[in-house]
């Protein structure tokens, strides 16, 4: 800026300063705020201040007149069709595009960054790592600068996928209060920790959901985050898929109440004539229609799993939390602002007869979640669709059922069926070579037209949450906001009400503060990552002696224990398929298991219900006869080897929990069961110790054996045969122990409506 320029700028400044409808211009550390009373606070740092009428807007294209994209007067709707008839079909197809994981580690931003923003014109930018509250903010400001800078100025619509979530290791990023001040574990937290998913599910308290949606949107908006690509609506039919953790339950009633409540606390800026503002957060709602029916459990993320199944006839029902839930909201905002179709085929359900991957799918996207249930938002594919892949049984693309087109021509296909947006892509001439395919196809005019359609829809969310008038944060305040004490001991309660206590013989828990305990070594083996990455065997105490001493007396032997404590996690079963090594020309399918002992599928299908791909030489997919060992099969013989070291002594289990199991391989060898969907361990020992009272419920059946898990259909809730342990009690939906007894409240009675499907 030159300095003529600088004190034109001044002087437009002091004069917007002397009217009276602005109360004050605000220097901050990087950019101005221009605060007034009968309009939004006006946050830049390039763009022009235009003062008409005694308001003040910003000159994002800076052209000297205030355009309708530019008037905050206007409804969002005129505003964002006026900028996407102003943008170059380059910006367009930028806005169309949805950036890979970046991280926010310094309050610069990489060249690499850069570039998406310059090059590819990407205004969708997906954070991952953060380096903290501050920084994060900070490198927020930056990319929002180098926006306001570009033509047009069109703000960058920040986003993460969930990011609040316990990791469960033992004593970190926790607070939990003590009424006498002598126990606090960690004070506060870098941001809120809550249970996962299916943990917030296992409290059957919307209360509790509320409180999360309310507590994550304000962290997140102080980082500059203004979309959450959450929440996970798929309704978990299928156990053995590896998302079942990410999911709020396999019932689809309490899943749509969660999902509801969820989406509008996230969503409603309270006090807003249009539910929308500035505490608001769009929700991207995922994955239409239930990624939760992979043939057998396989996921999409690989070719392996590409189909999903409904041979329970179910496919309705698991609309129900998108349809009833996300769609369905109480508030102003009325629904989700986007949904992200998942990997899968669903397969056999478009009347037409073809069979290609939800994102690519006219039926599926545009026939049912557009003209029939009515969805007006951004639909935004997941990760990679339109890339390329290598063999089905490698994390490549996922360009599942159009595996022969070209890029240009699987983008083209998207845009036909519905799509607004490519997630996890660039590659900016790709989309163009797509939009001229589209013109050769149905005319230059329908062209324009249909890309313009899906850059109104993406810009209206990005004028809802306020990113026009200011898209800038406060370092400072985010500091302040993010993982503050109120909002981490909120995180924190939300942990002790999600623990399900399953067993309890004897009335071993509470355990006295008085007694000593004892915790065996865990040992794990050397494995795969789900991605199929090596990992190296090692050995731990899950929780740390030195948390486990402020509660008790550590004993190092179980001769000295009054009781022990083993914690294990749920059986770590592969992910289906057993690649080839050497010279084989293929691997071979193989069981998920839901045990941590060896597995043999005698009960399998003989011919899988779906399969085939290019690259595959059979279309059966079958894995009958063949045999499968977690690879934490040491969780199970440390319970048993413990129970027999420590004789007629109380032996209470904790198992970490990401799918259903098989408990006969532990249940007889426990004194006490506890399920721990993801919370730190001293919010386990607060329940061991008494402090807190078992509150949760399954979310879910816990089955007889894997014999009815083959059995089961993939689109159907809650039909297995559940485990029945020595007390006589029954591991289904809905169950769950407190200090007396069987729990049978509001929240049993309101959602335990399904009998067991399989006698």
């Amino acid at each position: 800026m030159n300095p003529s320029y600088k004190l034109l700028f001044a002087l437009a400044l002091l004069s917007i300063a002397c009217k009276p409808n602005v109360i004050s211009v605000e220097q901050r550390d990087g950019y101005t705020l221009v605060h007034q009373t009968k309009g939004p606070t006006l946050g830049y740092t390039s763009a022009p201040v235009l003062e008409i009428k005694g308001y003040a807007f910003k000159d994002l294209n800076r052209n000297g007149e205030l355009d309708p994209y530019e008037d905050w007067r206007l409804p969002v709707e005129k505003r964002a069709a006026d900028l996407a008839a102003r943008m170059s079909l380059e910006e367009i197809c930028g806005l169309m595009m949805y950036s890979s994981a970046l991280d926010a580690t310094s309050a610069e931003l990489t060249g690499p960054q850069k570039d998406l923003l310059e090059k590819d014109h990407i205004r969708h930018m997906l954070i991952r790592n953060v380096a903290s509250p501050a920084v994060g903010a900070a490198w927020s400001n930056a990319v929002q600068a180098y926006c306001e800078a570009a033509n047009l100025g069109i703000p960058s619509n920040n986003s993460t996928d969930p990011r609040n979530y316990s990791n469960g290791s033992a004593n970190v990023n926790s607070y939990k209060p003590e009424p006498d001040g002598e126990f606090d574990p960690a004070g506060t937290s870098d941001i809120s920790k809550w249970p996962r998913e299916m943990g917030l599910a296992a409290t059957f308290d919307l209360d509790v959901i509320r409180a999360h949606g309310e507590i994550v949107s304000a962290e997140y908006r102080a980082l500059g985050i203004t979309t959450a690509l959450s929440p996970q609506a798929d309704m978990a039919g299928e156990p053995r898929w590896r998302r079942f953790y990410g999911t709020f339950s396999e019932d689809p009633i309490l899943c749509r109440d969660i999902v509801r409540t969820y989406v509008e606390a996230f969503q409603n800026t309270p006090g807003s004539k249009s539910g929308w503002g500035l505490q608001s957060i769009n929700c991207m709602v995922k994955h239409w229609p239930g990624g939760g029916t992979g043939e057998a459990g396989r996921d999409a993320h690989f070719g392996i799993g590409k189909y999903g199944v409904y041979p329970g006839g179910n496919f309705e029902e698991n609309l129900v939390p998108f349809v009833d839930g996300a769609f369905s909201l109480p508030g102003r905002t009325k629904m989700a602002s986007a949904v992200m179709p998942y990997y899968t085929i669903s397969y056999g359900q478009d009347p037409s007869g073809e069979n290609v991957a939800n994102g690519f799918s006219h039926y599926i996207i545009q026939d049912l979640l557009r003209d029939k249930y009515g969805f007006e938002g951004v639909v935004c594919t997941d990760w990679g669709i339109v890339n390329d892949y290598e063999v089905p049984w490698k994390h490549n693309g996922k360009p599942w059922g159009v595996e022969t087109l070209t890029p240009a021509e699987r983008r083209l296909m998207c845009f036909e069926a519905g799509v607004d947006q490519l997630g996890g892509t660039k590659d900016n001439e790709i989309s163009i070579e797509a939009y001229k395919l589209w013109e050769e196809k149905y005319g230059k005019e329908s062209a324009r037209e249909r890309f313009e359609l899906s850059a109104r829809r993406l810009l209206v969310n990005i004028f809802n949450v306020g990113n026009f008038e200011n898209p800038y944060v406060d370092p400072e305040a985010a500091t302040k906001t993010v993982g503050c004490k109120e909002f981490v001991a909120a995180g924190y309660d939300a942990q002790l009400k999600s623990i399900v206590m399953l067993k309890n013989h004897g009335d071993a828990l509470p355990a006295a503060s008085s007694l000593k305990v004892y915790e065996p070594m865990r040992h794990i083996p050397a494995g795969l990552t789900h991605w199929q990455v090596p990992t190296a065997a090692y050995d731990e105490y899950p929780i740390s002696k030195e948390l486990l001493g402020r509660y008790y007396e550590v004993a190092e032997t179980p001769e000295d224990a009054d009781f022990a404590i083993v914690c294990i996690k749920s059986p770590v079963g592969h992910w289906g398929y057993v690649a080839p090594v050497g010279d084989e020309a293929e691997g071979h399918y193989n069981p998920i298991s839901l045990q941590w002992g060896p597995y043999t599928a005698e009960f399998a299908r003989e011919k899988s219900l779906a399969g085939g791909d290019p690259r595959e030489a059979s279309d059966n997919r079958s894995y009958r006869g063949r045999t499968e060992t977690s690879s934490n099969e040491p969780d199970m013989y440390l319970v048993r080897d413990t129970k027999k070291a420590m004789g007629d002594k109380p032996v209470i289990v904790i198992v970490a929990t990401e799918r259903p199991f098989v408990p006969a391989e532990i249940e007889p060898w426990a004194d006490a069961i506890l399920i721990n969907w993801g919370v730190n361990n001293n919010a386990l020992l607060d329940i061991v110790s008494g402090h807190a009272e078992p509150y949760g419920l399954l979310p879910c059946q816990m089955p007889a054996d894997m014999r009815t898990v083959e059995e089961q259909c993939e689109d159907v809730p809650c039909d297995m045969r559940c485990y029945e342990d020595a007390e006589g009690n029954v591991y289904d939906f809905a169950f769950g122990l407190n200090w007396s007894g069987v729990i049978s409240d509001a929240r049993v009675k309101k959602y335990k409506k399904r009998t067991v499907l399989i006698s």
